[in-house]
């Protein structure tokens, strides 16, 4: 069993550094891989370091949420940008998985801006605002799922 939770809680970490930037919960897997790393026989982590990662994990995943569309609305954007921005994202990850999340996520913002009515002009300004929000998010979710995998890896060896 313990090897089992070992495979598992590796595989978490890597499958949530992946997803914290393809559309998957990136730190909530990361974080899932390190518990489970903890009830294994491999890993002991402090109850200290848990809750502190845990309680990062939910603030990141909310503010995942919240960054892009606070870009959108900093730049000019409208509610067009935002849903544009996520179904860009989405359709994007499809079509050119690697470039097309963060292209998807310009264009779609862009594309529902302009649908939305919008200037040429603001609506490029609101899509670049989208991209910079959803990039931070990006930023943040690797941050983190890095720091644990290096907390994971500290206690491992």
């Amino acid at each position: 069993m313990d090897i089992f939770l070992m495979i598992l809680g590796i595989a978490g970490l890597l499958i949530g550094l992946a997803g914290a930037v393809l559309p998957l919960p990136g730190p909530p897997l990361s974080f899932a891989g390190l518990l489970c790393l903890h009830f294994s026989k491999y890993a002991e982590f402090s109850q200290t370091t848990l809750y502190t990662l845990g309680f990062i994990t939910v603030v990141i995943t909310i503010l995942d949420y919240y960054v892009p569309i606070w870009g959108v609305k900093k730049f000019g954007g409208t509610n067009y940008g935002t849903w544009g921005s996520t179904l860009g994202l989405l359709l994007g990850f499809f079509v050119i998985p690697a470039l097309g999340i963060f292209l998807g996520a310009f264009l779609g913002a862009f594309a529902g801006e302009l649908i939305g009515g919008m200037p040429t002009d603001k609506a490029l300004k609101a899509a670049f605002g989208s991209f910079l929000g959803f990039l931070s998010g990006i930023v943040m979710k690797v941050i983190l799922c890095l720091v644990m995998i290096g907390v994971a890896v500290a206690q491992l060896f």
